[in-house]
């Protein structure tokens, strides 16, 4: 299972989740990515975790003022982005730019996606993996993978019948080990969460937890 953090723009210290989660995944041998904002992307790779990006634009080099250019996210250390989070929704044919760059870049892809349906059209841009995120669960309580299994098992479905070499992640809630289990029992290969790590008051001992059942 892989487990993606994402720290949005909590007011967390991104080194020092950065510095957990390296350890954390050390010493259960699961992997688990964080993906900080673009100014502190450089500062967590530092740390040897495995480092993503939150977002990368749909351009090349070029004047694009603002945007995050996929070659300069990898320079920084990044191995893979996240691309269409409900919290940074991009048009279809963005959603396919952006893929495009960050493979040009040599970046792991992972787009996201509110329902089954949009999980296929995504998987049929080519990405490694997408990730189905309900809107109205995430940063929430009860994870998708519990409060409503049938979409993670209906989004499984729709990306093997477009692309079975896309692996499929789910997020929205998920916090707990329990959790982490009923995603990949409902045929998910791995999860994305966020307040459950960023937000914890230990978040050392959040991980651990969570990766507990795959240790």
């Amino acid at each position: 299972m892989f487990v993606l953090v994402n720290l949005k723009a909590y007011a967390a210290d991104p080194v020092e989740i950065a510095t957990v989660a390296h350890d954390v995944a050390d010493e259960s041998g699961v992997r688990i990515a964080v993906a900080p904002q673009t100014a502190h992307l450089e500062r967590v790779a530092e740390t040897g975790v495995e480092t993503w990006a939150q977002h990368v634009s749909p351009v090349e080099h070029g004047s694009h003022t603002g945007s995050a250019l996929a070659e300069a996210v990898a320079d920084a250390g990044v191995v893979g982005t996240l691309i269409n989070h409900s919290e940074k929704r991009l048009k279809l044919a963005d959603v396919d730019g952006a893929v495009n760059a960050a493979e040009r870049a040599g970046l792991e892809t992972v787009v996201c996606a509110n329902n089954p349906d949009q999980v296929g059209a995504a998987a049929a841009l080519g990405p490694d993996a997408v990730a189905v995120e309900p809107p109205e669960l995430i940063g929430g309580d009860v994870s998708v993978s519990q409060a409503d299994p049938d979409i993670v098992e209906d989004a499984v479905a729709a990306a093997e019948a477009v692309d079975d070499s896309v692996d499929v992640l789910c997020g929205a809630g998920v916090s707990t080990g329990e959790d982490l289990d009923a995603a990949g029992d409902l045929g998910a290969e791995g999860v994305l969460l966020a307040s459950g790590v960023a937000k914890a008051d230990d978040p050392r001992a959040a991980l651990t937890s969570l990766v507990e059942p795959l240790s």
